[in-house]
């Protein structure tokens, strides 16, 4: 979340800003701004009463050894007063202060200053491109292909638990098993540290990372227990360093992790959602930074980079855009999402979202550094990428490698699932 000195130290810029999200800040702030008036004129006023304490208390010693003792108690009664009021003042101040807390979050991060504006997807801007569309004899959806070669099974899964939940059989349990493996071992390489985390979070984890209050609708919640089911290994991994104050001099920190993910889509509907194009569990590898504020956008051209030679070496047609301010996430402060090209559906698929939120989750995290020379441990910066989602990747290649006789397998996937041809 934005902090309280930003919001009164830039006021106009951050409603400028949060206008490309298309967000009316205007109200919210100024009510955060009369806030924090009472809150520290609640506290002046404290703290004056307890100067008063200490005046009256001093007095009480001092007419006691005078005898003067019915004085003394009229002072006891006195100090006794203001402690009630201050007891008021603190109370008002922690009122205030909890309303200002209520108001900070449903600021939505303030977008980077290279941000498009626009309303939706087709705003986009497309800002980088690979790979070749191939020449199909055969144009089969991916569904039909899951059911031709019995790999993936959509109507056992609506049996076993209901639509959005596939059952993956076979060669198709393998493709997808090795494409975990390919994602993990690639991230190594790049010198990511994996880690293997819960698929269940509670609260405090969900708000780190902004997820809540923000898409608790899109999130499983499990009620007696009070724990969300992930929609991404993001909030796990990130929610590793909540209240934790890092040495400068082991930034950046890099983290990878194959989860499952889970999201409940809501209102999904259409030819857009079926077959792997959106489901409600699914797998992905996720990359996750934590980085110096000064080197925040090198490493999120890193992270970019690597998302890249992933689908070079799938040998996907690729596409990188970058998102307008409608299109962009609560919390994020620059996206890039990566589509690859679906040659049986025609159309470009997601598989990758790569975001710099910069301090933004790092302020509900309670996430900070501390550099030799800083007195004060200060705000880092998060980022994180799919590298990759499973689902839509694995629909583009069997879509895209169809022959004759059945599906090839890019050749840096064979010696992971131990076949070359579907």
């Amino acid at each position: 979340m934005l902090t309280l000195n930003e919001i009164k130290n830039n006021r106009e810029d951050i409603v400028d800003r949060l206008k490309i999200k298309n967000f009316k800040a205007e109200k919210i702030i100024d009510d955060i701004i009369a806030l924090d008036k009472v809150r520290r004129s609640r506290q002046v006023e404290s703290d004056e009463l307890q100067s008063e304490i200490k005046k009256v208390s001093k007095s009480i010693g001092s007419l006691l050894k005078e005898g003067k003792s019915e004085e003394a108690d009229v002072a006891k009664k006195q100090t006794a007063k203001i402690k009630e009021l201050i007891k008021e003042k603190l109370s008002l101040k922690e009122e205030a202060e909890q309303k200002i807390i209520e108001l900070i979050v449903l600021l939505p991060n303030v977008p980077h200053l290279s941000v498009p504006a626009g309303s939706s997807a087709e705003d986009n801007a497309v800002v980088d491109k690979g790979g070749s569309f191939p020449q199909l004899t055969e144009e089969l959806s991916h569904w039909d292909i899951a059911k031709k070669f019995d790999i993936i099974d959509f109507e056992l899964g609506v049996k076993l638990t209901g639509s959005g939940f596939p059952v993956y059989k076979g060669k198709g349990a393998r493709l997808q098993r090795a494409l975990i493996s390919f994602f993990l071992d690639e991230a190594e390489k790049a010198g990511y540290d994996e880690v293997l985390p819960p698929l269940l979070v509670n609260e405090e984890s969900g708000f780190g990372t902004g997820q809540l209050p923000d898409k608790e609708g899109q999130m499983y919640h499990i009620e007696n227990d009070d724990l969300y089911l992930i929609p991404t290994a993001e909030v796990p991994v990130t929610n590793i360093y909540r209240d934790v104050i890092l040495d400068e001099k082991s930034l950046p920190l890099k983290n990878c992790a194959y989860s499952a993910c889970f999201r409940r889509e809501a209102g999904s509907y259409g030819k857009d959602v079926r077959g792997l194009n959106r489901l409600h569990q699914f797998d992905k590898v996720e990359i996750v930074q934590v980085a110096h504020p000064n080197e925040s956008y090198r490493v999120l051209d890193e992270m970019l980079a690597h998302v890249k030679q992933l689908l070079d070496k799938l040998q996907l047609p690729w596409r990188m855009v970058k998102l307008c301010g409608g299109d962009m996430s609560f919390t994020a402060a620059l996206t890039y999402d990566f589509e690859v090209y679906s040659a049986a559906q025609k159309r470009w698929l997601e598989v990758s979202s790569v975001s710099n939120f910069e301090d933004f989750q790092s302020n509900r995290l309670k996430l900070r550094y501390r550099g030799v020379d800083d007195k004060r441990p200060l705000l880092a910066h998060t980022l994180n990428g799919s590298a990759l989602a499973l689902p839509r990747i694995m629909a583009a290649l069997l879509e895209n490698n169809q022959l004759q006789q059945g599906i090839s397998i890019p050749e840096v996937l064979v010696p992971y699932c131990g076949f070359d041809k579907i």
